[in-house]
């Protein structure tokens, strides 16, 4: 079975194109950064961590790829730098190898999901991956599901994925699609 990682670049990888701009919330080690680069025209990823900035600046240069703008911004700041987006995706909880004190936060998580949700493309998706073993994490991951709980159902499907046998907190995925149907108004 995959892991929850591996179904939200799978589920991203179904619908990004060489013509979309997508995001990734939060740059951490840049795993994901460099995945949505291989993909996409553009990637606008977002940390607050200088070190975030180097790790992932170091590996898309061994990868050789230039379509990526690293901004040391909190995710929160998404829309003064993008407009509309295909594909979006979060890890939540810390930076590894990296102070653990310093974590994401419920609110501008929440602030974030808000503004993507509405820069989101018809057949867009969200990948949220939610590691909450540690302090604050269960505050962070139930405002999370509160918020995606109460995504209108006639613009957007929110899905979840997650390991029902495995002890210690196992991290798991929230995917937000926005439906192609929607009309507004």
């Amino acid at each position: 079975m995959k892991k929850p990682l591996e179904l939200a670049h799978d589920f991203l990888a179904e619908i990004i194109s060489k013509e979309d701009i997508v995001v990734d919330a939060t740059m951490g080690n840049g795993y994901d950064t460099l995945f949505l680069a291989r993909l996409a025209k553009q990637v606008y990823a977002f940390d607050i961590q200088e070190q975030a900035l180097e790790k992932t600046s170091l590996r898309l240069q061994e990868a050789g790829l230039a379509n990526v703008k690293l901004l040391l911004q909190g995710h929160e700041t998404v829309d003064q730098f993008v407009g509309e987006v295909k594909a979006a995706i979060f890890n939540l909880g810390y930076l590894p190898s990296a102070d653990k004190n310093i974590i994401t936060k419920p609110q501008t998580t929440i602030e974030a999901l808000e503004k993507l949700c509405r820069m989101l493309i018809k057949g867009g998706r969200i990948a949220i991956m939610i590691y909450y073993g540690h302090e604050g994490g269960d505050i962070e991951r139930d405002a999370v599901m509160d918020f995606v709980s109460q995504l209108p159902q006639q613009e957007y499907t929110a899905t979840i994925y997650r390991t029902l046998n495995q002890i210690n907190n196992p991290p798991f995925l929230v995917m937000i699609e926005k439906l192609e149907r929607y009309r507004h108004g």
